[in-house]
């Protein structure tokens, strides 16, 4: 404990450090302070019952921050532009002008991040559109004038641009990555409120189910932080160099892959993508047309939070978004490039297509243990909820991957700040 705030401390020394964990700091409160703004027209009461006794919503109201209790102008949260970001990378992968756009630096991804933004626009209002109609159809807003209901769906749209721009500032400026902390502080700001409804509704003959929770809650932050901290070093050699006549000493160095090089982002990528057929479920259901209220209960049915269906999706999202962001951030044949340019290789194998091929080879299969590792504990807390009957705390396993890989990850960019800080200092004199 002391050596941390002995860190602390020495980061408020530094100039640079101490802007940018005060800018941190003005951004989350801003953003703190966003989530209690209403708009006008919902009756708060009655909506925060409905939370109360609806998982659905209440899985969203949690990843929100509790904005959609206040149903303030943040309610629709980054979701958005979450999955704005999946559907550009996915068009990146399928189509090669935006490939070749991703790899020109960082002009291109400029670009592909203004490409993400418009899009976040058309999604926010349909979103937004959804959000007015479910609620309107469960009674929480009377029927109003047109120019209301206009001014109630821009105000949802114009929150969650605002708060994409805040992630973005966040990004740039402060320390972390913008949109996993703000999700992060959103998951940590509705915590003890969770808390407190399980304890409030628990009976005396679940309180050891609490305990096994608890306990089992502990045991997947070690696990986390284990996973996020195993690699698979690769010895690389660098080629004989001669000086004169003499053979210069061989040196080796390693390349560490990560078991889990997505981080947290498959999980905040899968969590916005299986809420959707809940989300349609709900608002089909609310329609006139026999038909479509049919395939809104069928969806509310078999992808609540509880069922096979809904579980089954998360786990394969999981690792699908591993793999897929695992390719976008890591690519075996431009790290082979640079080694073969650097004079380096991995013994035993040649340098160029096969080094490549060889990555490549390594990376599948522990990138497979670490997809596996996130989608099992994904929906461990369904499987734990169902056996203990706490439902409450059926988002308490994604919570705490989410909580501890933003931790983690975090806090290995606030070392590095720091240790950049100390090179020129160093630098310097």
């Amino acid at each position: 404990m002391s050596s941390i705030l002995n860190t602390i401390l020495n980061a408020f020394k530094i100039h640079e450090l101490r802007r940018k964990i005060l800018f941190t700091i003005l951004i989350i409160i801003i953003y703190r302070i966003a989530a209690y703004i209403p708009v006008s027209g919902v009756n708060l009461e009655q909506l925060r019952g409905i939370l109360s006794g609806n998982q659905f919503l209440g899985l969203i109201d949690i990843f929100t921050g509790g904005t959609l209790a206040n149903f303030s102008v943040i309610s629709l949260g980054l979701n958005p532009y979450i999955n704005a970001s999946i559907i550009i990378q996915v068009l990146t992968m399928a189509f090669p002008k935006l490939e070749e756009l991703s790899k020109e630096g960082e002009q291109g991804r400029a670009k592909i991040n203004q490409y993400t933004r418009f899009l976040t626009v058309p999604l926010a209002i349909l979103q937004a559109i959804a959000m007015f109609v479910l609620l309107r159809n469960q009674g929480l807003i009377e029927i109003l004038a047109p120019l209301q209901v206009l001014t109630i769906i821009i105000s949802l749209v114009g929150g969650t641009l605002f708060l994409m721009w805040l992630g973005e500032l966040l990004t740039e400026r402060g320390i972390g990555n913008g949109i996993s902390l703000l999700i992060f502080v959103g998951i940590v700001a509705r915590a003890p409120v969770v808390l407190f409804q399980t304890l409030s509704v628990v009976e005396r003959e679940q309180v050891v189910n609490i305990l096994i929770f608890v306990a089992l809650a502990i045991l997947i932050t070690a696990a986390i932080v284990f996973v996020n901290e195993a690699k698979r070093q690769i010895m690389v050699q660098y080629a004989r160099r001669f000086v004169g006549n003499r053979e210069a000493n061989t040196s080796y160095t390693y390349l560490p892959l990560r078991l889990n090089q997505a981080g947290v982002i498959p999980i905040i990528f899968a969590v916005s993508l299986v809420l959707l057929p809940s989300f349609a479920g709900q608002f089909l259901s609310q329609l006139p047309q026999n038909g479509l209220q049919i395939v809104g209960r069928f969806l509310q049915v078999n992808f609540n939070a509880n069922s096979l269906a809904y579980n089954l999706t998360f786990f394969l999202l999981v690792i699908g978004f591993t793999y897929f962001y695992t390719a976008v951030i890591f690519n075996p044949t431009k790290i082979a490039d640079e080694m073969k340019k650097s004079g380096s290789f991995i013994p035993g194998i040649r340098p160029g297509g096969a080094t490549a091929t060889y990555l490549n080879y390594i990376l599948l299969r522990i990138t497979l243990a670490g997809a596996v590792f996130l989608g099992l504990l994904a929906v461990l807390p369904s499987v734990v909820s169902s056996l203990t009957g706490i439902s409450t705390l059926v988002l308490g396993g994604t919570s705490i991957l989410i909580v501890v890989s933003v931790i983690l990850e975090t806090a290995k960019q606030f070392e590095s700040k720091l240790i950049e800080q100390s090179y020129e200092g160093f630098l310097r004199r």
